[in-house]
């Protein structure tokens, strides 16, 4: 396989771009593909077959398209498609879901670690079994958050809405004296402040776009797939569906603006 092919990235939406973000800043001498299935957003509130059979069907169009490896930059996708994934295309492939798991396993100090996520990747358990996998014992407090995702694809970041929907599910989380709280979803970074501000300066907030970037690279290490070129990296970004409400919005996500957005149909 070719080291200069691309690193194929996929989200339900525009929050995978918080994952691009990071990898481009890790390694920026790597190509990137991304991919927002837009016109199916959210995942979360969707059964995990179907899910899985979306999450194949972006897979496939960035291995077509030459993807050397694939990044599943949504938790819902990462909780019920990474083996499939795996299986069926042969490349190495990197979900969001261990890497944060990881970090957070790391950084708690009471075992008390609080994930907020969408539906589906809170009823999969997959954080759950993650955390234990790596510490033993510990109490994962899972809350499903499913008001946020749209409220961020809307730009609705500040409203008013916002601060009240995440009130409400913080809540559960800090009875349960968590120190720690995973942001189970790819959208959530852009509450990271609001969160953070309404959680108090006791509980770290993970964030795992950068721990997934550090899964990447070492996936690319142990294969031998690294570019070797020291020359930037090019960023390709398609869509579903699209429009100036994503380019608003995946500006943010991304921190710069987006390159043109190529429409796909799956």
């Amino acid at each position: 396989m070719q080291t200069t092919l691309p690193i194929g990235v996929f989200d339900s939406g525009v929050g995978g771009l918080t994952v691009l973000h990071a990898l481009t800043d890790l390694l920026p001498n790597e190509s990137v593909l991304y991919l927002g299935d837009t016109a199916r957003v959210p995942y979360g509130t969707k059964s995990a077959a179907v899910v899985e059979a979306y999450a194949i069907r972006c897979a496939g169009f960035l291995v077509n398209q030459g993807a050397k490896a694939i990044v599943i930059a949504c938790n819902t996708a990462s909780a019920v498609a990474v083996d499939s994934i795996r299986q069926k295309f042969n490349i190495p492939v990197v979900g969001v879901i261990g890497p944060g798991a990881d970090v957070a396993c790391a950084y708690t100090q009471n075992g008390r670690i609080g994930v907020m996520g969408t539906q589906g990747t809170i009823q999969s358990g997959a954080y759950q079994a993650a955390i234990e996998r790596n510490r033993p014992g510990s109490a994962v407090i899972g809350q499903p958050c499913p008001l946020l995702v749209p409220l961020a694809e809307e730009d609705l970041v500040e409203h008013t809405a916002a601060r009240l929907l995440a009130e409400d599910y913080l809540k559960p989380l800090l009875e349960a004296d968590i120190d720690t709280l995973v942001l189970g979803c790819t959208h959530y970074p852009l509450f990271k402040d609001l969160l953070g501000e309404l959680a108090g300066p006791k509980i770290r907030i993970i964030d795992s776009a950068t721990a997934v970037a550090d899964a990447v690279k070492n996936e690319l290490n142990a294969h031998n797939l690294n570019n070797p070129s020291n020359a930037p990296g090019t960023k390709r970004i398609f869509a579903t569906d699209w429009g100036q409400r994503f380019e608003q919005v995946g500006s943010r996500f991304l921190g710069t603006s987006l390159p043109e957005v190529e429409h796909v149909d799956l």
